[in-house]
This record gives C-alpha cells, sequence and structure tokens, in this order.
C-alpha cells in the first residue's frame, strides 16, 4: 500500500458527527490487526466471527483535503449488537510509541494539535462519539486496522498506543480501551470509541455520551489517588478550548492579578465577596450594590422586607449541584462564569480543586432540587457547555 504522507491521512476515523446508521458490515481481507477476540472457551461461545479485522484494499485512498476520508459519506453500523462476552478488554502493557501516528504538532482542517509526551495523570471528562463500518478494515493513524468489534478507540492528544478506561458518567459502566487512531475532531468531543466500546459503554442508541477518560499505566495505577506530577504540557480540555474561543470582553468578573502572584482560592472568595457573586463556602452572601453587576447579582435600590430577601442572598443547598466544567486556565474559568452570570444563573461559582497534580478550578452551580436541577442543566447546556452532570454532596 502506498504510505502515507502524513499521520493525519487517517485521522478521519473519528470524525463522526451523528450516530452511525444500520448496515451490513463491509467485506474484510488482508493484513491483520493485533488479535483481540476471546477464543470463547471460557464462555461456551463460538467467537469465530470476532477474529482480528483484516485490512480492506478497497478502501485505500478516496481522501479529501485535510486528510479526510470521505467525509460526505454517512457512517454506519451492523443490525445486531456484539456479543460481547467474545471480546476481551487489552491488557495494559508498555509498547513503544508507534513509528506513525505521533508526529507533534499536527494540523487538521486548518487547527493545531499536540501530542503529550506522558499520559501520567491524564484525566478529562467530555462527550464520547463512535464510529463503524465505514472504517471497519481501514488503517489507523499508526497504521494499524481499524476493529469495530475490538475494544479500541481515537483520542487527539495521547500518545498512540495508549491505555485508558473510558466510564460513562449516567450509567456508571467502564471499558479499557486501546487508543490507536486519531480524532474526533468534531467540535465538543473528546474521544472516539469503537463500536464494540459504545455498545458496552451504552451509548449507541443516543450516539454519544458524557464520559469520564483516564490514562491506566502498565503497573496497574490509574493515579486517581495520587498522581505523580506531570512535567509534560497538558493539552487544555475541550472546555477551555470552548471557552477559550469566547470574545475577551465577555470575562466581566475576571480577577486582576499581580505579577509573581499564584492565584489561590481564598483570594477568588475575597474577589466574588467584593463583587456581590455567590461565593464556593456555601454562606449567604450580602448584597452588594454594584454599577458593573447585572440586575441579578446587584443589590436592590430600596430596603427588602425580610419575607422576600434578594435572591443573591439565599444560601446554596449543598447537598445538589451541577458540575458544569473543570478548567486547567484560570482566565477560562473566570470567563465561564461570567457566560453564566450574564445568562442569569447567578447561583455559578468557582472553586479551587484540593489535592489535584496541576491546578485546576470547578465550575459549579446550585440548585434547590431534582426539578430545578434539570431546568438548570438545560439551560446551561444551551449556552453551549454541554449538559452538565448532577452531584449530591
Amino acid at each position: 500500500m502506498k504510505r502515507l504522507a502524513l499521520p493525519l491521512l487517517a485521522m478521519a476515523l473519528a470524525a463522526c458527527s451523528t450516530a452511525p446508521k444500520k448496515s451490513p458490515p463491509p467485506p474484510t481481507g488482508g493484513t491483520a490487526s493485533p488479535p483481540t477476540a476471546s477464543s470463547g472457551a471460557e464462555t461456551g461461545k463460538d467467537c469465530s466471527r470476532y477474529a482480528p479485522a483484516q485490512e480492506d484494499p478497497s478502501t485505500r485512498g478516496h481522501y479529501t483535503a485535510g486528510g479526510l476520508y470521505k467525509p460526505g459519506v454517512a457512517d454506519s453500523t451492523p443490525d445486531h449488537l456484539p456479543d460481547l462476552d467474545c471480546i476481551r478488554e487489552p491488557q495494559v502493557t508498555a509498547e513503544p510509541r508507534s513509528r506513525v501516528g505521533n508526529k507533534s504538532p499536527y494540523s487538521v482542517l486548518g487547527k493545531q494539535y499536540r501530542v503529550l509526551d506522558r499520559v501520567d495523570g491524564y484525566v478529562e471528562q467530555g462527550t464520547a462519539s463512535y464510529y463503524g463500518n465505514k472504517f471497519h478494515g481501514r488503517r489507523t493513524s499508526n497504521q494499524e486496522v481499524y476493529d469495530m468489534y475490538a475494544y479500541s478507540a481515537a483520542h487527539k492528544s495521547l500518545p498512540l498506543p495508549s491505555f485508558v478506561r473510558v466510564t460513562n458518567l449516567d450509567n456508571g459502566k467502564s471499558v479499557v480501551v486501546r487508543v490507536n487512531d486519531r480524532g474526533p475532531f468534531h467540535e465538543g468531543r473528546v474521544i472516539d470509541l469503537s463500536y464494540a466500546a459504545a455498545v458496552k459503554l451504552g451509548i449507541t442508541q443516543r450516539g454519544t455520551g458524557r464520559v469520564e477518560v483516564r490514562a491506566l499505566t502498565p503497573d496497574g495505577a490509574s493515579l486517581a489517588a495520587a498522581p505523580a506530577p506531570v512535567t509534560a504540557p497538558v493539552a487544555p480540555s475541550a472546555m477551555d478550548q470552548l471557552v477559550g474561543a469566547l470574545p475577551k470582553d465577555a470575562a466581566r468578573y475576571h480577577v486582576p492579578a499581580k505579577a509573581g502572584d499564584t492565584p489561590s482560592a481564598a483570594g477568588f472568595e475575597a474577589w466574588m465577596k467584593a463583587n456581590g457573586v455567590r461565593v464556593a463556602s456555601g454562606r449567604p452572601a450580602t448584597p452588594m450594590a454594584s454599577s458593573t453587576a447585572s440586575a441579578v447579582l446587584s443589590a436592590p435600590a430600596t430596603p427588602v422586607r425580610e419575607t422576600a430577601p434578594a435572591p443573591a442572598s439565599m444560601p446554596l443547598p449543598p447537598a445538589l449541584q451541577l458540575q458544569v466544567a473543570s478548567f486547567s486556565s484560570r482566565d477560562n474559568a473566570d470567563r465561564a462564569l461570567a457566560r453564566l452570570v450574564a445568562a442569569g444563573i447567578a447561583e455559578a461559582r468557582l472553586s479551587d480543586v484540593p489535592g489535584a497534580a496541576r491546578p485546576l478550578w470547578r465550575l459549579r452551580v446550585g440548585a434547590a432540587d431534582a426539578a430545578s436541577a434539570e431546568a438548570l442543566a438545560g439551560r446551561i447546556a444551551s449556552l453551549g457547555f454541554g449538559r452538565p452532570q448532577i452531584v449530591r454532596e
């Protein structure tokens, strides 16, 4: 096969924008990818149909500008669900980096991406999608063969190959996948799963799902409790990228920092009190007049009777909150807060995440009950943040 000039020529594997449609699987034949199917001995089932995928030579070529494969052709999935008992999760091992597929930086559709030097401590939450027949039997970015019946995935910045545990935040299901491809390049998505992995997580009906992606290492450490210091540059999260695209003047609540100062939770809380914004302590904030704050944040011009306190002075129920996003950039966190406040969501607040391997700021919104939480979640999603996760503390 003619070698690809750039690894990104096969990156389109993960650019699916909608749930694949149902259709019969394509033919296979050629060079096999690493075996992933169970022999069936432990299940008593015939698992021969899940033998490792073969390259389909008929799918070679047909690239367009940006290295994308048939962007106008819809993806599809088989009309049956795979027998997950026949499919083994990959074993986490120390594999050398692939000779291709790890170029850094690389560009797709005019946007530049960087591949991480290390996976230590990598954890990200966001939207997962999946891909199927259109790419089954095609070469991946590291020149393996995409097998929709194996537990694999595409990622924009993790080294190829890598291993991650993907957890569905809505139902708690999880799967270990081997990352051997690049993508997804659809805005707002953090990982593209193989069809089998998507079935195991239960996201095939909707086409996408809210997930956590956590890097795994051969020693078995997921680095959840005590992550090692990250020395390599960390790629910004999808939420950082989304908020980073907002106009700079949207950050009405930006905290000016002096040269050499390190942002702290205490300093940020003091700033929020000074601006009449809800703080993360859970205590009622004292209403203050402000010439720049919106009506929902400013104090009333006339005294308010005790039976009708200003909305900003009502304490948040600490037991029910909406986790909107976590940010590695303080500036982006401030701008995201300003966006929610400007939309009338006055209960939004920021807090730093204690014990994190790198600085992280968490954006949450309090809700009085489950019904109001659902309504708030819809409003927040309409602002482009994605649907927030409901958490109880």
